[in-house]
C-alpha cells in the first residue's frame, strides 16, 4: 500500500497528491508543502496559464510537479483528470481539494439564482466529484487522505461571506463527515480544514475588499500549506475530522462584539 507518511518522515516512495485550485492561494501553498516533503505533486486549476506559470516556483520545493487544466464544475472532466492522474502517476494518496468561488453580490438582496448555483457547484459538488472518482483507487490500496478546504463560514455563519458560499462550506463540512462515516472502513480518511480570513485572491473579490494591512494580520497561505503538510504526515490510523484554524486578529469575532454592544439610547 502507498499512504501518507508517517509524522516526520518523508512519504513512501511514490506517494502523490493531486490538489484542486493549486494555482494560487491556500492550493499553491499546500502544492508547495507537499512537494517539499517529497510527494508528487498534480495541481489542477481552471487557468491553464496561471498553473504553468506557478510549476517552477513549486518545484523550488523539491519533489516533482505536473499541472493538469480542470474545471470541478465539469463533473464530466473531473472524470477525465482523475483517470488521467491515476493512469500517469499509480495512485491519489491525498486529495485537497481547494477550488472554491464566491461572487461580489453575494447578500441575500442581491444574489441570483444562478450565481448561488455557481458557488454551490464549484464549492461543493466539484469537490464530491473529486472525491468520488479518486475512492475507488483508494479502497483499491486501502487507503487515502482527502482534505476538504472548507471554511469558518462552515462551521459558524458570517455576513462577510454571504449565503451561497456559507451554504457550501457547511456542505463541505457535512460531505467530509459522511467520508469518515463510510469510508473509514478501507482506511480512508477526511479532514474538513475549516479556516477563518486568510489572506488570499479570492478576499479582493468581496464588495468592501479588506486592506492591505487588514490581509497582513490575517492568516497567510504558508500557514495552511503547513496545516496540510501537518496532517499528510500524520499516522494513518489518526483521521483529524475537523480542523477549525484563525487568525487571532479574528475579524468574524470583532464582528460579533459590535452586534453585541446594546442599541443606542
Amino acid at each position: 500500500m502507498i499512504g501518507p507518511a508517517r509524522e516526520g518522515q518523508a512519504p513512501r516512495s511514490g506517494s502523490v497528491a493531486w490538489i484542486t485550485g493549486g494555482g494560487s492561494g491556500i492550493g499553491l501553498a499546500a502544492a508547495q508543502a507537499l512537494a517539499g516533503a517529497g510527494y508528487t505533486v498534480v495541481i489542477s486549476g481552471r487557468r491553464v496559464a496561471l498553473l504553468e506559470s506557478v510549476l517552477p516556483e513549486i518545484q523550488a520545493s523539491g519533489g516533482k510537479v505536473f499541472a493538469l487544466a480542470l474545471d470541478v464544475a465539469d463533473l464530466d472532466a473531473v472524470r477525465t483528470a482523475a483517470a488521467t492522474v491515476i493512469r500517469q502517476h499509480g495512485s491519489v494518496d491525498v486529495l485537497v481539494n481547494s477550488a472554491g468561488i464566491n461572487t461580489a453580490k453575494r447578500s441575500w438582496a442581491e444574489i441570483s439564482p444562478t450565481e448561488f448555483a455557481r458557488v454551490v457547484q464549484i464549492n461543493l459538488t466539484g469537490a464530491m466529484a473529486t472525491c468520488q472518482e479518486v475512492l475507488p483507487a483508494m479502497r483499491a490500496q486501502k487507503g487515502g487522505l482527502i482534505i476538504n478546504v472548507a471554511s469558518w463560514a462552515g462551521r459558524y455563519d458570517s455576513t462577510f461571506t454571504g449565503p451561497a458560499y456559507n451554504a457550501s462550506k457547511h456542505g463541505l463540512v457535512a460531505l467530509s463527515a459522511t467520508l469518515n462515516i463510510d469510508e473509514g472502513k478501507h482506511g480512508i480518511r477526511s479532514c474538513a480544514l475549516c479556516p477563518g480570513e486568510v489572506a488570499t485572491p479570492i478576499l479582493r473579490s468581496r464588495p468592501v475588499p479588506p486592506s492591505d494591512a487588514e490581509m497582513a494580520r490575517m492568516l497567510q497561505p504558508e500557514d495552511l500549506g503547513r496545516v496540510i503538510k501537518f496532517l499528510a504526515e500524520l499516522p494513518s490510523h489518526v483521521c483529524i475530522n475537523e480542523l477549525l484554524i484563525s487568525p487571532t486578529w479574528n475579524r468574524a469575532y470583532l464582528g460579533l462584539a459590535e452586534l453585541a454592544k446594546p442599541a443606542p439610547g
